[in-house]
């Protein structure tokens, strides 16, 4: 995803970046799931991943982003508890868990942020 997402700052496009790249890295991993577990937790985890990336894109084009915003970060917190799981199963290695949950922070601190500059300007 190489386009502009609008915004006045650029972090609505990078967090958007970012969640696309972790959708798509989920999304090779979870293929390499055993049968008996890619179609329960390898697609929660995708749907999960795939929901934030849309309701990232969502609230960069929505006048409204508070909403879209909180259900992002629901979002984040939820595909952290999905890795743990997966992680815990032996679905992925602690490497990969690694990556991933560096990956969330850094999404979920932007969303954070994002969300903070979204209630500042709804307040003014």
């Amino acid at each position: 995803m190489a386009g502009r997402t609008p915004g006045k700052s650029g972090e609505p496009a990078v967090v958007v970046q970012h969640a696309y790249d972790l959708t798509l890295w989920l999304i090779r991993k979870v293929e390499k799931f055993p049968r008996s577990f890619r179609f329960s937790v390898g697609d929660r985890v995708t749907a999960r991943s795939m929901d934030l990336l849309e309701t990232l894109v969502e609230a960069a084009y929505s006048a409204d982003k508070r909403a879209l915003l909180e259900r992002a970060n629901r979002s984040v917190s939820g595909l952290r508890y999905l890795l743990r799981l997966a992680v815990d199963l032996k679905l992925l290695s602690g490497d990969s868990q690694e990556f991933a949950a560096g990956r969330l922070e850094e999404i979920g601190r932007m969303v954070g942020g994002w969300r903070k500059s979204a209630a500042q300007r709804a307040e003014s």
